[in-house]
């Protein structure tokens, strides 16, 4: 998901490794979508299977939810969660795309837990992760009952996320893919709502945060502004049209920017006879003007102690001394907020 190739692009100069303390005070505008299928990927019983309550319902999203959120609420930085709303017209075939390799992935599961093939259903198990709208609303349900803000975007989450950062409400947006900074946002956070530790291999190695400036991006690649990132994004292959421009890799289609200066340019001239399943300019009128609201609230508010133990332990058979013990963590989290007047942004 995302803008992967790009990344690729940027290097050490516009990207710099941070410690959660240094975002102490900021508000981080957090891609709720991009978080829960974080948690879903990486939060697995031993034999790769997500965490379940007795009915059979994963909760991996919420044991990731709410023990990360607390790490972050800890170290001073106040989260607030963007949800998707409905995405545009053009994404729908690579949203249905994408399910048919969840259900093929899903197969392949079942089939390795069959033949006893343990080693694999893990590696199959990531790529089958669901993200239901009964999820979605348990995620909605546990972040009100822990006082912390969350956001309803009419579009994309990350369109939402990035308006936010750019009217200064914000401070930065958090989420793994680079989308934010082509909406506008003027720092994007990686690495927030990941575990500090990750296993790569038989290896297990930290993962500190990164801050990505747009200016600095910019910079680095000698980009005159945001819509020359735009143009190069749809180059590469963005969310909207993940396959990009045939033959075409990152230093090539870095060099066709600089040399015809914009999209509308290379489509009417080096582009021109290349039939695309998305009209490219469309993507990027989208990523200039995405559909935004004005109309939130972003406000903490005191934890509901009954409400959140009844939905974790009664509901969803959380282990009632770890809740109770992190209950503790975030209501003091949440006093230091608020005795440093941090309960409200504006």
């Amino acid at each position: 998901m995302g803008v992967t190739e790009l990344g690729k692009l940027i290097g050490r100069e516009a990207r710099r490794e941070i410690k959660l303390e240094n975002l102490a005070g900021r508000c981080v505008a957090l891609d709720a979508y991009n978080a829960l299928y974080q948690f879903l990927a990486s939060i697995r019983q031993p034999d790769g299977t997500p965490l379940m309550d007795r009915a059979g319902r994963v909760t991996s999203h919420l044991s990731g939810l709410f023990y990360r959120t607390i790490n972050l609420l800890e170290a001073g930085i106040k989260p607030v969660y963007v949800f998707d709303g409905k995405p545009p017209e053009f994404k729908l075939a690579e949203i249905e795309e994408r399910r048919r390799v969840k259900e093929k992935a899903m197969e392949e599961v079942v089939k390795a837990i069959k033949e006893g093939r343990r080693e694999e259903v893990a590696k199959y198990m990531k790529r089958a992760v669901f993200l239901t709208s009964e999820m979605v609303e348990d995620a909605k349900r546990l972040l009100t009952y822990m006082g912390v803000p969350w956001v309803q975007a009419p579009s994309e989450g990350e369109a939402q996320a990035a308006h936010m950062a750019k009217r200064g409400h914000c401070w930065a947006v958090g989420s793994q893919d680079y989308d934010s900074l082509l909406f506008g946002s003027p720092r994007l956070v990686r690495n927030l709502a990941v575990s500090p530790k990750r296993r790569v291999g038989e290896e297990v190695v930290e993962v500190s945060p990164e801050l990505v400036e747009l200016d600095a991006v910019l910079k680095m690649l000698r980009l005159k502004n945001r819509e020359q990132l735009i143009d190069l994004a749809i180059l590469l292959g963005t969310d909207y049209n993940p396959e990009g421009v045939p033959g075409v890799g990152p230093q090539k289609a870095l060099k066709l920017v600089w040399e015809f200066g914009s999209l509308e340019k290379m489509v009417e001239t080096v582009l021109k006879g290349i039939s695309f399943p998305v009209n490219p300019i469309e993507i990027k009128r989208f990523f200039l003007n995405p559909p935004a609201t004005d109309n939130y609230s972003v406000e903490f508010k005191k934890p509901d102690e009954h409400a959140l133990v009844g939905f974790l332990v009664g509901e969803h058979d959380f282990s009632e001394d770890r809740v109770q013990k992190a209950l503790e963590r975030l209501q003091k989290a949440q006093g230091k907020l608020k005795t440093s007047s941090l309960d409200s942004f504006f």
